[in-house]
């Protein structure tokens, strides 16, 4: 599929919660009903640019710990979304330059911007590639995927703020564990995830206003978070709100703020 394919696929009548993302990350890759949109999230939760900023920094954090100390210098990114800078890639090679990464989303959007993910050192690899977390079995067996990534060496499993886009009918730890079975002994799992724990009346109207858009969401308790790890180890500090998980620096941002759990876990 071609980019200009991409852009015609592209509807822009309703709010798209890749561009929301976009707009609460204070970029510019998105249109004026995904601002009207997320500025109707915003006014009932206005912690939703903490939480977005503090996703990314979670990601930024977990990428380096996992090539840094895990050894790690694989990586399947699901639910990539717009690309935003640095992304995934390029903290993975300033780490380690030969991290190899596979970026994948199954939205005509990102396809649209899928070359800013492309820009690999020499001695890495990046591609991107279009997939379904519904369809796991596709995604693991696409081409795209074995040209880049060698399944019997470790690979890290990047889920950030994809799976609360999954509801409990479309089976959220049946995808998951499909996935993680497909690696070896020394892969991990690196997820984050929205919650309304701190403040379940706000987030019953965020999750309103998303569902209304046309884009059903199910935010999960820690509980439900953590299930995502069963049969996994969790690095310290466990399961924990974004800003927390080895932090770099002190935050002043509240739980509710952040209303984000994180966690990352390597497979036995």
């Amino acid at each position: 599929m071609t980019n200009s394919h991409a852009a015609r696929d592209i509807d822009t009548s309703r709010p798209h919660s890749a561009r929301m993302y976009d707009y609460y990350l204070g970029g510019k890759d998105h249109f004026e009903v995904d601002k009207k949109a997320a500025e109707t999230v915003a006014a009932a939760y206005p912690g939703i640019f903490v939480c977005a900023r503090e996703n990314r920094a979670f990601m930024h954090r977990a990428t380096r710990v996992l090539a840094q100390e895990h050894g790690i210098r694989q990586w399947l990114d699901i639910g990539t979304g717009i690309p935003t800078e640095p992304n995934l890639h390029q903290v993975a090679q300033s780490a380690v330059p030969e991290a190899r990464v596979v970026y994948a989303d199954n939205d005509p959007l990102v396809l649209k911007y899928a070359e800013r993910l492309m820009r690999s050192t020499p001695q890495g690899r990046t591609t991107y590639m279009e997939a379904d977390v519904n369809d796991p079995d596709a995604l693991l067996d696409s081409p795209a995927l074995a040209e880049v990534l060698d399944l019997d060496r470790p690979v890290a499993l990047s889920l950030n703020a994809l799976m609360h886009f999954v509801t409990d009918a479309q089976d959220p730890y049946g995808l998951v564990n499909r996935l993680l079975a497909a690696l070896p002994s020394g892969s991990a799992l690196a997820l984050s995830h929205c919650t309304p724990d701190f403040d379940p009346a706000t987030w019953q109207k965020v999750t309103a206003i998303y569902t209304n858009a046309g884009t059903p969401v199910r935010f999960r308790s820690r509980e439900d978070v953590a299930r995502f790890f069963d049969g996994l180890d969790l690095l310290a500090p466990g399961i924990t709100i974004g800003h927390r998980w080895r932090p770099d620096t002190a935050s002043t941002a509240t739980n509710a703020e952040v209303s984000l759990w994180t966690g990352v876990g390597i497979k036995p």
